[in-house]
């Protein structure tokens, strides 16, 4: 519940609905972000250039993430989305998210390069968890090229996913995978995908991040393409020149997303490069990172 009404999500359809005509106390606001992102570890046995996440070891006690989940909650929070690294390969990642649908009304959801998939892990994943991306830049020969990794083992993984709960596939576009987009969204569709998600290229230390130009070429393509998935785009500045769908009138960003790192570390966003680390009550945390900025 906020200022612009009382918002009903229900997780295993995905369906929201905003009452906006409800005034909601000011005490009664929620004070948790409708959705939280969690790398969970930053392990991950690919090798992407353009990757942002960090490289040294860290991985999230498990007994806190899940208290904080339970916390989160219980203050408004919607859906936790885990990633990192790899989410899958986090020790007992099938029990926490398990822990977690049982323990709290959230939609659980993780992103994975789907190399670690198999028939018996997706089986103990299902009821577990309700929305799951894939990662696939490029297809074919430059998917080979950029992850080292066979696509046809990605195609495999798709299959996996579409079992287990409605998936998306997310795309990084850079001079690489610009002149993909159609094949991406095609691919998209023909594996039961419901959603192409669209990251522009970030800047690291190895990678200068997506031109202007090829970030001009992505809006030109987005705002054009008939495309059978619905296509999004994540928080990097491009957003704002596409057709996307509105924000909650009122909400500020932080209202609606922030992240936590592998570190613990509550960040406004996975690509932020400051934060608040958190101690007891993450949110605690939330309240104190909205207040400094």
């Amino acid at each position: 519940m906020t200022a612009s009404g009382v918002h009903l999500f229900d997780r295993v359809s995905g369906v929201n609905v905003l009452l906006d005509e409800v005034s909601v106390p000011v005490e009664q606001y929620s004070r948790a972000p409708r959705y939280l992102s969690v790398a969970l570890t930053n392990a991950c046995e690919l090798r992407c250039g353009y990757c942002y996440a960090p490289k040294h070891a860290a991985a999230l006690d498990r007994e806190r993430v899940l208290a904080w989940a339970v916390e989160l909650d219980a203050a408004g929070c919607l859906g936790l989305g885990f990633g990192g690294g790899e989410p899958t390969a986090y020790r007992r990642f099938a029990q926490l998210c398990s822990d977690i649908a049982r323990s709290t009304s959230m939609a659980v959801t993780f992103t994975t390069h789907g190399h670690r998939l198999t028939p018996e892990l997706v089986d103990s994943l299902r009821g577990a968890v309700h929305f799951a991306r894939l990662s696939v830049d490029g297809v074919g020969a430059t998917y080979e090229r950029l992850r080292g990794r066979p696509f046809a083992a990605v195609v495999r993984a798709a299959g996996l996913l579409d079992s287990l709960a409605p998936f998306g596939i997310n795309a990084v576009i850079n001079a690489d995978t610009i002149g993909e987009l159609d094949e991406l969204a095609e691919f998209a569709e023909r594996v039961g995908a419901c959603e192409l998600l669209l990251l522009p290229e970030q800047p690291t230390a190895a990678t200068p991040g997506i031109s202007d130009a090829d970030g001009q070429h992505l809006i030109r393509w987005a705002g054009t393409a008939g495309t059978g998935v619905r296509l999004a785009i994540s928080r990097t500045g491009l957003e704002t020149a596409l057709p996307t769908a509105e924000a909650i009138p009122g909400e500020l960003p932080l209202d609606a997303h922030m992240h936590v790192d592998a570190m613990g570390v509550l960040r406004p966003h996975a690509y932020a490069s400051t934060g608040l680390p958190v101690g007891g009550s993450i949110v605690d945390a939330v309240q104190t990172l909205k207040e400094m900025g």
